[in-house]
């Protein structure tokens, strides 16, 4: 067990880290307008594929699978998650995960903008013989109809493109790219949506849950109580950590 000491110093470390990251406009990955923005990205272009999808499914959050995309982007390595293929090891409800990854300058990101970048694949994508004459497997996990939720996370990765560079990794549930099989099946839009969907905006849209509620995270320690003697050297060594964590960073 954790002793309340150590736990208490990782908290500050933990809210410092957050703290810079908020300072270099990283957005956490429960940030509403950061999900909001990356989950419509992903149903404009659904909704823009030609020829049109009979059965392209509306996406919508998943946070395990931001947390994973979280953990693999904060490794910085611009190569795929070595656990999407091996079934049920990426600590997710899925037995396999989709991902896409996008290199670039963290001044010139957006959620939008990476999608697209994904989406424009398609110039090298003949859906009618089902062949690539250049890399599209981004293109063609992005509108996967079946795939129907997604989580992505931004990080800073200098160490592969020089200072400001930034990396946003998008996993996905249940994954695409199939071999010898078609992303979408082509027909009239959202003429082979389930009968528990309705289309909306093109897209093949499950009624929607009701919204769970969330419980907030207990403090550190109870309301009032003093911190334990002798704590006062280890709390002075957590603090020192903690501005030079935010030293490095702002």
């Amino acid at each position: 067990m954790v002793s309340k000491k150590k736990w208490s110093c990782w908290w500050i470390i933990n809210i410092s880290l957050q703290v810079s990251q908020s300072a270099l406009n990283i957005p956490l990955i429960t940030d509403p307008r950061f999900i909001d923005n990356c989950v419509k990205a992903h149903n404009k272009v659904r909704a823009m594929v030609s020829p049109t999808a009979a059965n392209m499914k509306t996406m919508s959050w998943d946070h395990e699978l931001a947390t994973l995309a979280k953990s693999w982007a904060m490794e910085c390595k611009f190569r795929h998650n070595s656990c999407l293929a091996l079934s049920y090891k990426c600590g997710t409800k899925y037995q396999f995960v989709g991902e896409n990854i996008w290199l670039g300058p963290l001044r010139k990101f957006t959620a939008d903008s990476a999608v697209v970048a994904w989406y424009n694949e398609t110039v090298f994508y003949d859906y009618y013989t089902h062949k690539c004459s250049k890399v599209c497997g981004h293109y063609t996990q992005v509108v996967w109809a079946n795939t129907n939720k997604v989580g992505c996370a931004l990080a800073m990765c200098p160490n592969l493109a020089g200072e400001g560079a930034a990396i946003f990794v998008c996993d996905y549930g249940p994954p695409g790219n199939y071999l010898r099989t078609f992303p979408y099946i082509n027909g009239k839009t959202c003429s082979l949506c389930d009968k528990d969907e309705t289309c909306v905006k093109k897209l093949c849209q499950r009624s929607a849950k009701p919204a769970e509620t969330s419980n907030s995270r207990p403090s550190s320690r109870p309301q009032g109580s003093r911190p334990a003697k002798g704590s006062a050297s280890q709390q002075k060594a957590c603090s020192v950590l903690a501005l030079y964590l935010l030293s490095i960073f702002l």
